[in-house]
């Protein structure tokens, strides 16, 4: 039988959402570059990040269906009131309903963007499921134990990416500054809290962001300096995404993501 939904339990089908949004997102910006990759190794490496991330989205989603199932008096319209499941929280959402990140939904831009946000958002992921690993949530444990190895790869992967390009060329370091000044303002969201993550966090069922923040910064610096660039001075952070205010990118990449959910609904191979 349903029971009931609480605050707590509201708060955490909200911060799952998040994690599995900001997996599924990326992995559809990441899988913009199958078939365009700059060689054959390197398309291959972004497609296989690509279908990391989505299977770490399936992990998460499917644990908030269970919850939602579970409960009753849950606000999140999923499928015209039928059971949640993993595709109708990925495809049948719209676009205010998702909690990702805006760094993930940006426009995937150049090479030296892709390789860059990819460094900057694996390098979050890293210590985000590191800690995730010793929550009393031990579904969210066991998805972050499982996705740890995977995101060490990216991690390694794309920070080697951004000292290629930034002790390379006057050209391709030119390129890697460019991503650094457009992506930077999006970076502060990654370790602010959402309301629903200081709720838990108190709870020792989300991550404290504040603990993983100097990390962040620590390892973000330290690549940098091999790429022969600058933290940008700029202070002032976007915000919003993680309570479901967008920008525009996100409907155009939910719109292709969707599509054929929407067009032929309920349909299976």
């Amino acid at each position: 039988m349903n029971q009931p939904i609480n605050r707590s339990t509201n708060q955490l089908i909200d911060y799952s959402l998040h994690l599995a949004d900001n997996a599924l997102i990326l992995a559809q910006r990441n899988a913009e570059w199958t078939g365009h990759g700059p060689v054959l190794e390197q398309d291959i490496a972004i497609s296989n990040i690509a279908l990391d991330l989505v299977g770490q989205a399936r992990n998460f989603y499917q644990y908030t269906a269970q919850l939602i199932n579970n409960t009753t008096g849950q606000n999140i319209e999923v499928s015209n009131g039928q059971s949640a499941t993993e595709d109708s929280l990925a495809f049948l959402r719209n676009a205010d309903d998702f909690k990702n990140c805006l760094l993930v939904e940006l426009e995937k831009g150049d090479w030296a963007r892709t390789v860059l946000r990819q460094f900057l958002f694996s390098n979050y992921q890293f210590f985000l499921y590191r800690q995730l690993q010793q929550l009393n949530d031990a579904t969210l444990a066991a998805i972050a134990a499982k996705a740890f190895k995977e995101v060490s790869y990216h991690l390694r992967w794309s920070a080697e990416w951004v000292v290629r390009l930034g002790d390379g060329t006057a050209e391709s370091n030119r390129r890697l500054g460019v991503a650094l000044q457009y992506l930077w303002s999006y970076t502060g969201e990654l370790t602010t809290h959402a309301v629903y993550e200081s709720v838990l966090a108190g709870e020792n069922s989300a991550v404290d962001l504040s603990t993983l923040k100097q990390s962040w910064m620590d390892k973000t610096k330290e690549v940098l300096v091999k790429a022969c660039l600058q933290i940008p001075l700029e202070k002032w952070m976007q915000s919003g995404g993680k309570e479901g205010r967008h920008t525009e990118h996100l409907g155009h990449l939910l719109a292709e993501l969707q599509y054929l959910q929407r067009a032929y609904p309920g349909n299976t191979w």
